[in-house]
């Protein structure tokens, strides 16, 4: 990635450097180049790529807490393959804190903030490439749909998955607390045991441990092909996510040689792949929420009929929370994604032929993964299934002709009715859970909650765990 000149003057510009050339090249970026030297670019600095190096740290929550050390890792990956690493923050919120709250109507319209600024930042500073570090929710598809909009090459990476916390015994998590709620309203547990729970439950940094919104939208963005291989399946603080953040400094670099770029990747069938895993894993469904916006940002055309498509050929295989047994640390443990893909792939489940950040396709990235470990039961074979087909199930009805998204595991059968029990917000609902007023075979209907009606859709952790905790579930 050599250039020749030094800086100043006409001097030939590496063909690599399409962007930073425009304010570091000449006598009239004088300037520029002075204002770069006093935030620590050499002479030499101004002749490599520079690599944006997206932070969404953050101590309003443990998931991005740590994020700020793996930045630098990034950093370190950059400068080592030759470019100028710049390291700048955007924004995130704690869906966990705000759950329950007006506070959660900021969250979804987080993620246009998030995409917004480093557009932002990444455009007006003219970098070549980016690495983006995202924890919780909303800044992952977030920073995704930045890479979309500024199409230059890019690699995302997953601030990595917390450690279960340990309560009598067995894992628990974010949603044990929420559980714990309703098991307190029962009268199941008592003021210490409700605290002990919630001491422990979350015992530090790292996105929350089912398959909940982070882990699925992780492994949704791997599959994609804008993460490197099992960078959704790594420990929250552990040498090997920090050795994934310097992998992907350096990645970026090969991109930027190759002239790889995010609409070279992102691309139909890659989506489509995301989404057969996120169903495979069990994953939220806030994944067809995210999938639809950075398709749309990417200019790819996807609809909730493309769902509904794949989620009738792709079985659900992981047993995972928040409706199986395992966090996503067991499936760590047992190798990540990776295994999972590949058997997918061999089941014609898969486009193998999507290219990746690699700069292979995910067809030759899967080439050499073994199976998971014989007697595991993370992950079930293909031959037993958890269920035959997709979870994640697109509605249309009367009171959403445009189409609901639903989650069935399996369990529910094919029909229900019961009594509608109507509420104008979440927290009128929540407290008529927990005072018993609403009743095992209640139906239990939100109003003024959507997208718009909200605004910003409040996602409802609160009271369906309350559900749960009630034993109404």
């Amino acid at each position: 990635m050599a250039t020749k000149g030094n800086g100043r003057g006409k001097s030939r510009v590496s063909a690599y450097r399409e962007y930073s050339r425009q304010v570091t090249e000449g006598v009239e970026r004088a300037p520029s180049r002075a204002m770069l030297h006093a935030v620590g670019f050499t002479d030499a600095d101004m002749q490599k790529c520079q690599v944006g190096v997206v932070s969404t740290w953050g101590m309003v929550t443990p998931c991005n807490m740590h994020i700020d050390a793996l930045a630098r890792k990034a950093a370190e990956g950059v400068d080592a393959a030759g470019g100028k690493a710049v390291i700048f923050g955007t924004i995130t919120v704690s869906d966990g804190i705000s759950m329950g709250t007006e506070g959660m109507k900021y969250s979804l319209v987080s993620r246009e903030v998030i995409a917004d600024s480093v557009e932002t930042v990444a455009g007006c500073e003219a970098f070549d490439g980016l690495v983006a570090i995202g924890g919780c929710d909303k800044n992952m598809p977030g920073c995704v749909m930045a890479m979309a909009r500024l199409n230059r090459p890019s690699v995302f990476v997953y601030g990595g998955t917390i450690l279960p916390g340990c309560y009598e015994g067995r894992d628990v998590d974010i949603v044990s607390v929420f559980e714990a709620v309703g098991q307190y309203a029962k009268g199941e547990i008592n003021d210490e045991q409700l605290h002990e729970i919630e001491s422990c439950s979350i015992p530090g940094p790292g996105s929350c441990g089912g398959m909940y919104t982070a882990n699925t939208m992780a492994s949704a963005i791997e599959a994609l092909g804008m993460s490197l291989p099992n960078s959704s399946a790594q420990a929250a603080v552990s040498e090997e996510k920090a050795q994934d953040c310097r992998n992907a400094g350096a990645a970026v670099l090969e991109l930027i040689k190759a002239g790889i770029r995010p609409g070279d990747i992102m691309t139909r069938p890659a989506f489509e792949n995301a989404f057969a895993v996120v169903t495979a894993l069990g994953g939220s469904t806030n994944a067809v929420l995210h999938l639809l916006a950075m398709a749309y940002t990417m200019g790819v055309k996807l609809t909730l009929d493309d769902f509904t498509r794949i989620g009738k050929r792709t079985p659900v295989l992981a047993d995972l929370k928040p409706s199986g047994r395992f966090v996503m640390a067991h499936l760590v443990k047992i190798g990540g994604l990776p295994p999972l893909m590949k058997t997918l792939l061999d089941a014609g489940l898969l486009n193998g032929e999507c290219l990746t950040v690699t700069g292979k396709t995910v067809k030759e990235n899967l080439a050499s993964v073994a199976p998971y470990p014989q007697g595991q039961q993370v992950v079930h074979p293909l031959s037993d299934p958890l269920k035959k087909d997709g979870h994640i199930v697109i509605l249309r009805g009367n009171l959403a002709p445009a189409g609901a998204v639903a989650k069935i595991s399996g369990k529910e059968g094919t029909r229900f009715s019961g009594k509608a029990r109507v509420f104008n917000s979440e927290e009128l609902a929540l407290q008529r859970i927990l005072d018993g007023t609403v009743k095992k075979g209640d139906v239990i209907v939100i109003r003024f909650e959507g997208p718009k009606g909200g605004p910003g859709m409040r996602e409802m952790l609160a009271p369906t765990s309350a559900v749960l905790g009630k034993g109404l579930g």
